[in-house]
Protein backbone atom coordinates (compact mmCIF):
# COMPACT_ATOMS: atom_id res chain seq x y z
CA UNK A 1 0.00 0.00 0.00
CA UNK A 2 1.13 3.18 -0.85
CA UNK A 3 1.33 5.77 2.30
CA UNK A 4 -1.78 7.62 3.07
CA UNK A 5 -1.80 11.79 3.18
CA UNK A 6 -3.83 13.29 5.91
CA UNK A 7 -4.25 16.91 4.47
CA UNK A 8 -5.15 19.79 7.43
CA UNK A 9 -8.04 21.71 6.08
CA UNK A 10 -7.42 25.01 5.87
CA UNK A 11 -9.48 27.01 8.78
CA UNK A 12 -12.05 29.62 8.44
CA UNK A 13 -9.76 32.65 10.05
CA UNK A 14 -6.55 31.87 7.34
CA UNK A 15 -5.03 35.54 7.16
CA UNK A 16 -1.75 36.95 6.32
CA UNK A 17 -0.68 38.19 10.29
CA UNK A 18 3.29 37.40 9.15
CA UNK A 19 4.00 35.89 12.51
CA UNK A 20 6.55 33.05 10.98
CA UNK A 21 10.44 34.75 11.48
CA UNK A 22 12.34 32.90 8.84
CA UNK A 23 9.67 31.90 6.88
CA UNK A 24 10.10 34.70 3.67
CA UNK A 25 6.61 34.37 2.39
CA UNK A 26 4.83 34.50 5.65
CA UNK A 27 6.59 37.84 6.47
CA UNK A 28 6.21 39.13 2.95
CA UNK A 29 2.79 39.27 2.58
CA UNK A 30 1.90 40.17 6.10
CA UNK A 31 -0.80 42.56 6.36
CA UNK A 32 -2.46 41.78 2.68
CA UNK A 33 -6.17 40.35 3.10
CA UNK A 34 -6.27 36.81 2.24
CA UNK A 35 -8.84 34.43 0.87
CA UNK A 36 -10.18 31.93 3.42
CA UNK A 37 -12.68 30.46 1.04
CA UNK A 38 -10.23 29.98 -1.82
CA UNK A 39 -7.47 28.20 0.86
CA UNK A 40 -10.07 26.03 1.89
CA UNK A 41 -11.17 25.02 -1.99
CA UNK A 42 -7.30 24.83 -2.78
CA UNK A 43 -6.78 22.47 -0.23
CA UNK A 44 -9.62 20.42 -1.13
CA UNK A 45 -8.91 20.28 -4.09
CA UNK A 46 -4.99 19.16 -4.03
CA UNK A 47 -6.39 16.33 -1.46
CA UNK A 48 -8.77 15.32 -4.23
CA UNK A 49 -6.66 15.13 -6.76
CA UNK A 50 -4.13 12.75 -4.91
CA UNK A 51 -6.98 10.57 -4.24
CA UNK A 52 -7.76 10.45 -7.85
CA UNK A 53 -4.18 9.06 -8.58
CA UNK A 54 -5.35 6.26 -6.38
CA UNK A 55 -3.50 7.14 -3.09
CA UNK A 56 -4.95 6.72 0.83
CA UNK A 57 -6.11 10.50 1.49
CA UNK A 58 -7.56 11.55 4.55
CA UNK A 59 -8.22 15.19 6.33
CA UNK A 60 -7.21 16.59 10.00
CA UNK A 61 -9.68 19.38 11.18
CA UNK A 62 -8.41 23.10 11.78
CA UNK A 63 -8.18 24.05 15.28
CA UNK A 64 -10.17 26.34 17.26
CA UNK A 65 -9.41 30.11 16.47
CA UNK A 66 -9.60 32.59 17.28
CA UNK A 67 -8.48 30.57 20.63
CA UNK A 68 -10.45 32.26 23.71
CA UNK A 69 -8.78 29.99 26.47
CA UNK A 70 -5.50 31.57 25.15
CA UNK A 71 -6.66 34.89 25.49
CA UNK A 72 -8.01 34.74 28.63
CA UNK A 73 -4.50 33.18 29.95
CA UNK A 74 -3.01 36.22 28.53
CA UNK A 75 -5.36 38.31 31.11
CA UNK A 76 -8.57 39.37 28.39
CA UNK A 77 -11.37 38.83 30.72
CA UNK A 78 -14.76 38.75 29.95
CA UNK A 79 -16.83 36.79 27.58
CA UNK A 80 -14.95 35.31 24.77
CA UNK A 81 -16.46 37.87 22.29
CA UNK A 82 -15.52 40.34 25.23
CA UNK A 83 -12.30 39.06 25.19
CA UNK A 84 -11.64 38.87 21.39
CA UNK A 85 -13.42 42.80 21.42
CA UNK A 86 -10.51 43.61 23.83
CA UNK A 87 -7.53 42.32 22.75
CA UNK A 88 -8.19 43.24 19.10
CA UNK A 89 -8.35 46.92 20.82
CA UNK A 90 -5.33 46.31 23.18
CA UNK A 91 -3.10 44.03 21.88
CA UNK A 92 -3.98 43.26 18.10
CA UNK A 93 -0.73 40.89 17.91
CA UNK A 94 -1.77 38.79 20.63
CA UNK A 95 -5.18 38.41 18.70
CA UNK A 96 -3.28 37.47 15.77
CA UNK A 97 -1.14 34.98 17.77
CA UNK A 98 -4.28 33.50 18.51
CA UNK A 99 -6.09 33.59 15.52
CA UNK A 100 -3.26 31.68 13.22
CA UNK A 101 -4.55 29.23 10.72
CA UNK A 102 -1.21 27.62 10.81
CA UNK A 103 -2.80 24.03 11.75
CA UNK A 104 -3.22 23.48 8.44
CA UNK A 105 0.66 22.43 7.89
CA UNK A 106 -0.48 19.22 8.86
CA UNK A 107 3.64 17.99 8.39
CA UNK A 108 3.92 19.80 11.65
CA UNK A 109 1.56 18.07 13.55
CA UNK A 110 3.69 15.20 14.74
CA UNK A 111 6.08 12.77 13.61
CA UNK A 112 4.83 9.40 12.62
CA UNK A 113 7.02 5.87 12.77
CA UNK A 114 4.58 2.98 10.88
CA UNK A 115 4.13 -0.23 12.86
CA UNK A 116 6.95 -2.06 10.63
CA UNK A 117 9.05 0.05 12.45
CA UNK A 118 8.23 0.77 16.11
CA UNK A 119 9.12 -0.97 18.80
CA UNK A 120 6.02 -2.54 19.47
CA UNK A 121 4.54 -2.89 15.68
CA UNK A 122 1.79 -0.37 16.23
CA UNK A 123 2.00 3.42 14.32
CA UNK A 124 3.80 5.64 16.54
CA UNK A 125 2.69 9.38 16.22
CA UNK A 126 4.76 11.81 18.48
CA UNK A 127 2.65 15.57 18.60
CA UNK A 128 5.03 18.73 17.51
CA UNK A 129 5.37 21.09 20.49
CA UNK A 130 6.23 23.59 17.84
CA UNK A 131 7.76 25.91 20.92
CA UNK A 132 9.66 28.16 18.90
CA UNK A 133 6.33 30.40 17.67
CA UNK A 134 4.01 31.31 20.09
CA UNK A 135 1.35 30.63 17.95
CA UNK A 136 1.81 27.63 17.14
CA UNK A 137 3.04 26.45 20.74
CA UNK A 138 -0.85 26.78 21.50
CA UNK A 139 -1.43 23.41 18.49
CA UNK A 140 -0.31 20.74 20.90
CA UNK A 141 -2.82 19.53 23.08
CA UNK A 142 -5.58 19.87 20.18
CA UNK A 143 -3.67 18.21 17.68
CA UNK A 144 -3.20 15.38 19.85
CA UNK A 145 -7.19 15.18 20.53
CA UNK A 146 -7.55 14.94 16.93
CA UNK A 147 -5.50 12.41 16.49
CA UNK A 148 -6.40 10.67 19.24
CA UNK A 149 -10.55 10.47 17.25
CA UNK A 150 -8.97 9.82 14.22
CA UNK A 151 -6.40 7.11 15.32
CA UNK A 152 -8.64 5.54 18.00
CA UNK A 153 -7.32 2.23 18.08
CA UNK A 154 -4.93 1.85 20.75
CA UNK A 155 -4.07 -1.62 19.67
CA UNK A 156 -2.79 -0.28 16.21
CA UNK A 157 -1.90 3.22 17.28
CA UNK A 158 -0.27 4.97 20.02
CA UNK A 159 -0.53 8.95 20.03
CA UNK A 160 1.94 10.63 22.43
CA UNK A 161 1.54 14.04 23.64
CA UNK A 162 4.34 16.78 22.56
CA UNK A 163 7.82 16.61 24.08
CA UNK A 164 8.00 19.45 27.26
CA UNK A 165 8.72 22.54 25.40
CA UNK A 166 9.47 24.30 29.31
CA UNK A 167 10.31 22.80 32.21
CA UNK A 168 8.70 23.72 35.41
CA UNK A 169 9.80 27.33 35.71
CA UNK A 170 9.21 27.88 32.09
CA UNK A 171 12.15 27.71 30.90
CA UNK A 172 13.43 26.04 27.31
CA UNK A 173 13.74 22.27 27.44
CA UNK A 174 16.32 20.80 25.14
CA UNK A 175 13.35 18.96 23.29
CA UNK A 176 12.48 22.01 20.19
CA UNK A 177 10.28 19.73 17.81
CA UNK A 178 8.43 20.79 14.71
CA UNK A 179 7.49 17.44 13.74
CA UNK A 180 7.84 15.33 10.55
CA UNK A 181 8.68 18.45 8.32
CA UNK A 182 12.27 17.52 9.33
CA UNK A 183 11.82 13.88 9.32
CA UNK A 184 11.95 11.54 5.99
CA UNK A 185 11.77 8.01 6.05
CA UNK A 186 13.04 5.89 3.37
CA UNK A 187 12.57 2.16 2.34
CA UNK A 188 14.69 -0.53 0.78
CA UNK A 189 11.37 -0.41 -2.48
CA UNK A 190 10.04 2.42 -3.34
CA UNK A 191 7.04 1.97 -1.75
CA UNK A 192 6.59 4.47 0.91
CA UNK A 193 3.94 2.30 2.81
CA UNK A 194 3.44 0.66 6.33
CA UNK A 195 4.52 -3.25 5.37
CA UNK A 196 8.25 -2.83 5.30
CA UNK A 197 10.94 -1.69 7.31
CA UNK A 198 12.15 2.27 6.81
CA UNK A 199 15.57 4.18 7.22
CA UNK A 200 14.19 7.22 9.24
CA UNK A 201 16.41 10.28 8.51
CA UNK A 202 16.29 12.99 11.03
CA UNK A 203 16.94 16.74 10.57
CA UNK A 204 17.81 18.54 13.52
CA UNK A 205 19.06 22.68 12.85
CA UNK A 206 21.48 23.34 15.84
CA UNK A 207 22.28 20.90 19.10
CA UNK A 208 20.46 22.49 22.26
CA UNK A 209 23.38 21.17 24.09
CA UNK A 210 25.08 24.46 21.93
CA UNK A 211 27.94 22.01 20.45
CA UNK A 212 28.33 22.56 16.88
CA UNK A 213 27.42 25.45 14.24
CA UNK A 214 23.83 27.58 14.41
CA UNK A 215 22.37 30.13 12.21
CA UNK A 216 23.15 33.72 12.94
CA UNK A 217 19.98 35.22 11.39
CA UNK A 218 17.15 33.12 11.68
CA UNK A 219 16.56 30.46 14.62
CA UNK A 220 16.93 26.76 14.27
CA UNK A 221 13.55 25.26 14.93
CA UNK A 222 14.20 21.44 15.35
CA UNK A 223 16.67 20.04 18.15
CA UNK A 224 19.24 17.13 17.76
CA UNK A 225 17.83 15.88 20.96
CA UNK A 226 14.21 16.13 20.33
CA UNK A 227 14.82 13.64 17.29
CA UNK A 228 16.56 11.06 19.35
CA UNK A 229 14.16 11.26 22.12
CA UNK A 230 11.04 10.35 19.55
CA UNK A 231 13.29 7.85 18.12
CA UNK A 232 13.38 6.44 21.43
CA UNK A 233 10.17 6.31 22.12
CA UNK A 234 8.85 4.81 18.60
CA UNK A 235 11.07 2.35 19.43
CA UNK A 236 12.95 2.81 16.26
CA UNK A 237 16.42 0.63 16.10
CA UNK A 238 19.16 2.98 16.59
CA UNK A 239 20.37 1.51 13.49
CA UNK A 240 17.98 2.99 11.33
CA UNK A 241 18.02 6.37 12.24
CA UNK A 242 20.48 8.73 10.90
CA UNK A 243 20.54 12.01 12.44
CA UNK A 244 21.27 15.12 10.49
CA UNK A 245 22.15 18.67 10.77
CA UNK A 246 20.74 21.26 8.26
CA UNK A 247 23.18 23.75 7.21
CA UNK A 248 22.86 26.40 8.97
CA UNK A 249 23.53 28.96 6.49
CA UNK A 250 20.37 27.72 4.21
CA UNK A 251 17.82 28.24 7.71
CA UNK A 252 19.47 31.98 7.61
CA UNK A 253 18.15 32.29 4.02
CA UNK A 254 14.85 30.87 5.34
CA UNK A 255 14.70 27.08 5.02
CA UNK A 256 12.88 27.15 8.14
CA UNK A 257 12.15 23.47 8.04
CA UNK A 258 14.30 20.40 5.70
CA UNK A 259 11.37 20.09 3.57
CA UNK A 260 11.52 23.02 2.35
CA UNK A 261 14.97 22.35 0.93
CA UNK A 262 14.80 18.12 0.66
CA UNK A 263 12.50 15.58 -0.20
CA UNK A 264 12.33 11.79 -0.24
CA UNK A 265 10.36 9.20 -1.02
CA UNK A 266 10.65 4.84 -1.02
CA UNK A 267 14.96 4.77 -2.12
CA UNK A 268 14.87 8.46 -3.89
CA UNK A 269 15.85 11.39 -2.22
CA UNK A 270 15.75 14.79 -4.30
CA UNK A 271 18.10 17.37 -2.36
CA UNK A 272 19.46 21.08 -2.94
CA UNK A 273 23.30 20.67 -2.75
CA UNK A 274 23.65 22.81 0.42
CA UNK A 275 21.02 21.33 2.02
CA UNK A 276 22.90 19.31 4.71
CA UNK A 277 25.98 20.36 6.60
CA UNK A 278 27.46 17.22 6.49
CA UNK A 279 25.89 16.27 3.02
CA UNK A 280 27.79 13.60 1.44
CA UNK A 281 28.20 11.75 4.81
CA UNK A 282 24.61 11.60 5.23
CA UNK A 283 24.08 9.95 1.93
CA UNK A 284 26.88 7.80 2.16
CA UNK A 285 25.12 6.53 5.40
CA UNK A 286 21.80 6.51 3.64
CA UNK A 287 23.03 4.92 1.39
CA UNK A 288 24.63 1.84 3.12
CA UNK A 289 20.83 1.73 5.60
CA UNK A 290 18.55 1.43 2.79
CA UNK A 291 20.41 -0.63 0.70
CA UNK A 292 21.29 -1.57 -3.20
CA UNK A 293 19.11 1.26 -5.30
CA UNK A 294 19.09 3.87 -3.22
CA UNK A 295 19.63 6.90 -5.16
CA UNK A 296 20.28 10.65 -4.69
CA UNK A 297 19.31 13.15 -7.13
CA UNK A 298 21.47 16.33 -5.70
CA UNK A 299 20.41 19.94 -7.57
CA UNK A 300 23.28 22.22 -7.85
CA UNK A 301 22.70 25.90 -6.69
CA UNK A 302 24.04 26.75 -10.46
CA UNK A 303 20.68 25.21 -11.50
CA UNK A 304 18.14 25.82 -8.48
CA UNK A 305 19.34 28.53 -6.36
CA UNK A 306 18.26 28.37 -2.33
CA UNK A 307 16.73 31.80 -2.58
CA UNK A 308 14.65 30.29 -5.50
CA UNK A 309 14.53 27.36 -4.11
CA UNK A 310 12.26 28.89 -0.99
CA UNK A 311 10.55 31.19 -3.53
CA UNK A 312 8.90 28.41 -5.60
CA UNK A 313 8.83 25.00 -2.72
CA UNK A 314 10.34 23.22 -5.35
CA UNK A 315 11.49 20.59 -2.51
CA UNK A 316 8.28 21.22 -0.99
CA UNK A 317 6.58 19.35 -3.36
CA UNK A 318 4.56 15.91 -2.67
CA UNK A 319 6.84 12.68 -3.86
CA UNK A 320 4.58 9.79 -4.02
CA UNK A 321 4.19 6.15 -5.29
CA UNK A 322 1.46 5.57 -7.33
CA UNK A 323 -0.47 2.21 -6.90
CA UNK A 324 1.14 1.21 -9.98
CA UNK A 325 4.55 1.69 -8.78
CA UNK A 326 5.50 4.69 -10.86
CA UNK A 327 6.77 7.78 -9.00
CA UNK A 328 5.68 11.39 -9.26
CA UNK A 329 6.32 15.07 -8.03
CA UNK A 330 3.12 17.07 -6.69
CA UNK A 331 4.87 20.47 -6.97
CA UNK A 332 3.00 23.91 -6.26
CA UNK A 333 2.67 26.04 -9.74
CA UNK A 334 4.96 28.65 -8.41
CA UNK A 335 7.48 25.95 -9.37
CA UNK A 336 5.79 25.57 -13.39
CA UNK A 337 7.05 29.12 -13.89
CA UNK A 338 10.82 28.95 -13.22
CA UNK A 339 12.71 27.79 -16.13
CA UNK A 340 15.48 25.93 -14.01
CA UNK A 341 13.34 23.49 -12.37
CA UNK A 342 11.25 22.95 -15.58
CA UNK A 343 14.40 21.92 -17.06
CA UNK A 344 15.03 19.74 -13.54
CA UNK A 345 11.76 18.17 -13.67
CA UNK A 346 12.45 17.19 -17.70
CA UNK A 347 15.33 15.45 -16.56
CA UNK A 348 14.46 13.72 -13.79
CA UNK A 349 11.30 12.35 -15.50
CA UNK A 350 13.60 11.42 -18.95
CA UNK A 351 15.88 9.91 -17.12
CA UNK A 352 15.84 5.88 -16.66
CA UNK A 353 17.99 5.54 -13.72
CA UNK A 354 15.38 8.03 -11.74
CA UNK A 355 12.10 6.87 -10.39
CA UNK A 356 10.37 10.10 -11.24
CA UNK A 357 7.99 9.37 -13.95
CA UNK A 358 5.68 11.89 -13.87
CA UNK A 359 4.98 16.09 -12.18
CA UNK A 360 1.94 17.05 -11.42
CA UNK A 361 1.19 21.16 -10.67
CA UNK A 362 -1.45 21.94 -8.48
CA UNK A 363 -2.56 25.12 -7.07
CA UNK A 364 -2.29 26.06 -3.41
CA UNK A 365 -1.54 29.85 -3.75
CA UNK A 366 -3.14 30.59 -0.70
CA UNK A 367 -0.71 28.15 1.26
CA UNK A 368 2.03 29.28 -0.41
CA UNK A 369 1.72 32.97 0.36
CA UNK A 370 1.42 32.22 3.69
CA UNK A 371 4.82 29.82 3.74
CA UNK A 372 3.75 26.78 2.83
CA UNK A 373 3.44 24.15 -0.11
CA UNK A 374 2.13 21.39 -0.71
CA UNK A 375 4.27 19.04 1.70
CA UNK A 376 3.34 21.35 4.04
CA UNK A 377 -0.60 20.37 4.06
CA UNK A 378 -0.32 16.96 4.58
CA UNK A 379 0.94 14.30 7.29
CA UNK A 380 2.47 11.62 6.11
CA UNK A 381 1.17 8.20 7.21
CA UNK A 382 2.43 4.87 5.93
CA UNK A 383 0.02 2.36 7.00
CA UNK A 384 -0.66 -1.24 5.94
CA UNK A 385 -4.13 -2.65 4.81
CA UNK A 386 -5.38 -3.04 7.97
CA UNK A 387 -4.21 0.05 9.86
CA UNK A 388 -6.17 2.08 7.24
CA UNK A 389 -9.07 -0.20 8.43
CA UNK A 390 -8.82 1.30 11.31
CA UNK A 391 -9.22 4.85 10.72
CA UNK A 392 -11.91 6.51 11.54
CA UNK A 393 -13.83 6.23 8.33
CA UNK A 394 -15.77 9.62 8.03
CA UNK A 395 -12.16 11.01 7.76
CA UNK A 396 -11.34 9.53 4.93
CA UNK A 397 -11.91 10.59 1.40
CA UNK A 398 -14.57 9.23 -0.97
CA UNK A 399 -16.34 11.80 -3.80
CA UNK A 400 -19.43 11.90 -1.53
CA UNK A 401 -17.07 13.24 1.06
CA UNK A 402 -15.03 15.87 -1.14
CA UNK A 403 -18.58 17.26 -2.50
CA UNK A 404 -19.98 17.50 1.44
CA UNK A 405 -16.55 19.33 2.66
CA UNK A 406 -16.45 21.69 -0.40
CA UNK A 407 -20.38 22.62 0.13
CA UNK A 408 -19.37 23.09 3.90
CA UNK A 409 -16.55 25.60 3.11
CA UNK A 410 -18.93 27.31 0.77
CA UNK A 411 -21.83 27.97 3.30
CA UNK A 412 -19.43 29.13 6.21
CA UNK A 413 -16.54 30.74 4.78
CA UNK A 414 -15.63 34.09 4.16
CA UNK A 415 -14.12 35.43 0.48
CA UNK A 416 -11.94 37.60 1.66
CA UNK A 417 -10.61 38.41 4.94
CA UNK A 418 -8.35 41.69 6.27
CA UNK A 419 -6.13 41.85 9.61
CA UNK A 420 -8.86 43.91 10.94
CA UNK A 421 -11.54 41.58 10.57
CA UNK A 422 -10.45 39.04 13.36
CA UNK A 423 -11.80 41.36 15.92
CA UNK A 424 -15.27 40.61 14.74
CA UNK A 425 -16.97 38.80 17.10
CA UNK A 426 -19.39 37.22 14.19
CA UNK A 427 -15.88 35.91 12.85
CA UNK A 428 -15.58 33.81 16.08
CA UNK A 429 -19.34 32.22 15.92
CA UNK A 430 -19.14 31.83 12.42
CA UNK A 431 -15.52 30.08 12.99
CA UNK A 432 -17.14 27.99 15.97
CA UNK A 433 -20.53 27.20 13.81
CA UNK A 434 -18.02 25.57 10.90
CA UNK A 435 -16.13 23.91 13.30
CA UNK A 436 -19.17 22.17 15.06
CA UNK A 437 -20.30 20.93 11.68
CA UNK A 438 -17.33 19.76 10.60
CA UNK A 439 -16.99 17.53 13.67
CA UNK A 440 -20.42 15.68 12.81
CA UNK A 441 -18.97 15.66 8.52
CA UNK A 442 -15.79 14.17 10.17
CA UNK A 443 -17.35 11.76 12.51
CA UNK A 444 -14.82 12.10 15.40
CA UNK A 445 -16.84 13.86 18.39
CA UNK A 446 -16.41 16.81 20.62
CA UNK A 447 -12.77 17.24 20.10
CA UNK A 448 -12.98 21.34 20.39
CA UNK A 449 -12.58 23.08 23.69
CA UNK A 450 -15.89 25.51 22.82
CA UNK A 451 -17.58 22.07 22.57
CA UNK A 452 -16.81 20.25 26.04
Amino acid sequence: MPEANFDGIVGPTHNYAGLSPGNVASTSNRGLKSRPRDAALQGLSKAAALARLGLPQGWLPPQERPHVPTLHALGFAGTDEVAVAKAAAEAPHLLARASSASSMWAANAATVTPSADSGDGRVHMTVANLRTMPHRAIEAPQTARTLRAIFRDESRFAVHDALPGTDASGAPTPYGDEGAANHTRFTASNNAGGELPGVHLFVFGAQASGAGRRPSRFPARQTLEASQAIAERHGIPHARCIHAQQHPAVIDHGVFHNDVISVGNGRFYLVHELALLDQQRTLDDLAAAVGPGFHAEIVPESEVSVADAVRTYLFNSQLVTLPGGDMQLILPKESESHAGIRRLIERLVSDPACPVNGALFLDVRESMRNGGGPACLRLRVPLTDAGLAAVTPSCLWSPERHAELESWVRRHYREELAPEDLGDPLLLRESRAALDELTRILGIGSVYEFQR
